[in-house]
């Protein structure tokens, strides 16, 4: 492996995710440019996002002759589909198990609070948070949340789902091999996403779909952004490698509208998956009042101003006025160490 450009690139990202664990300096700049595809960015996505990036963007020189990253881009959408699936419907089993609503959030309250819901899911990240923690739990930042407080309850099938990501990562090293300059980063940082995405979010996270379709998008038109870039740019080096990449579609004899078509097909699907988000949230969403379950609560917790009405002993609503994601993160200070957990219906209407 000899040193080029894209390795010394690759090393400076990883050097960045380095400084993000040490420092907090750049957060001002770096959140609100990685928040946009990773979904809430948290310190811990950051590092793992320029330390994936800069990895990929190392291990696409490493092999000499030539691999056909075609058939492993195809292999890893495959699998990355795969592991998506199988993630939401762990938590589809996680819910059955537990006997709590599919259309809530569940929050652990074991160590850290730690969420998960069909929408977001987190119960692969609390398997890979408990390795971590075993290894270098002493220098694991207090504002980093590793999800092992969901450990205790994540389904044993879930040790067996977690073995896809390792497959899914040499697929997605295969599939940058060599690339034009373009594409390479791209797939590289598709290829970052996904992987977090994978464990942190799941099927219908921000990063997962960033990931996965921005896979199948230089999939199908991988020819045409190099293209496009290379003649906006006049790079001529990246022009001529492109000549040896063409679409998995072209030359067979297509009509024009075929060929069109195939070329859109991907916004295309990206625009029905976000639809079919946005309708899963709609759907479950109860607007009236958030319905709040809380197991094994303490007695006499003070709730401050959150304006909560007990309905039984278990069971609270919550005006629907309030925001989802705030009342989450007000409800977990009253609620420390004063129940096992608990779990709050959706309200996607909030966020409006």
């Amino acid at each position: 492996m000899k040193l080029n450009k894209t390795i010394i690139i690759g090393f400076l990202f990883i050097l960045l995710g380095g400084f993000i664990f040490v420092s907090d300096i750049l957060n001002p700049i770096i959140r609100p440019i990685t928040h946009i595809f990773l979904m809430g960015s948290s310190k811990g996505k950051d590092i793992m996002f320029f330390g994936l990036l800069g990895l990929f963007l190392i291990l696409s020189q490493i092999i000499p002759k030539k691999v056909d990253v075609t058939k492993y881009l195809k292999i890893s959408i495959v699998l990355g589909s795969i592991l998506l699936i199988l993630g939401n419907l762990l938590e589809v089993i996680f819910r059955l198990q537990m006997g709590i609503k599919l259309n809530s959030v569940f929050c652990s309250m074991s160590n850290t609070m730690t969420s998960t819901s069909i929408l977001h899911t987190h119960l692969l990240k609390s398997i890979l948070g408990e390795a971590l923690t075993k290894i270098i739990g002493p220098f694991i930042q207090s504002d980093i949340n590793t999800g092992v407080g969901l450990y205790a309850y994540v389904p044993s099938i879930s040790f067996l789902i977690v073995l896809i990501i390792p497959i899914l990562f040499i697929t997605l090293v295969l599939a940058n091999q060599k690339r034009p300059w373009v594409t390479n980063f791209l797939v590289a940082l598709f290829s970052s996403s996904l992987i977090i995405g994978s464990f942190d979010g799941g099927l219908w996270a921000t990063p997962s779909l960033v990931g996965i379709l921005g896979l199948w998008l230089v999939y199908r038109n991988g020819y045409y952004l190099n293209l496009h870039v290379g003649t906006i740019m006049k790079d001529k080096k990246l022009l001529k490698e492109n000549e040896a990449i063409q679409p998995p579609y072209r030359n067979i004899g297509l009509s024009e509208k075929r060929y069109i078509f195939n070329r859109l097909l991907p916004l295309l699907i990206i625009l029905i998956v976000v639809a079919l988000r946005f309708s899963v949230a709609f759907a479950g969403a109860e607007p009236d009042y958030y319905t709040i379950e809380i197991v094994d609560i303490s007695d006499n917790v003070d709730f401050g101003n959150i304006p909560i009405k007990k309905i039984n002993n278990e069971t609270y609503h919550v005006d629907s006025s309030y925001n989802e994601m705030e009342l989450l993160n007000d409800l977990k200070v009253p609620l420390n160490n004063s129940c096992k957990y608990y779990t709050v219906s959706w309200n996607i209407y909030s966020y409006l």
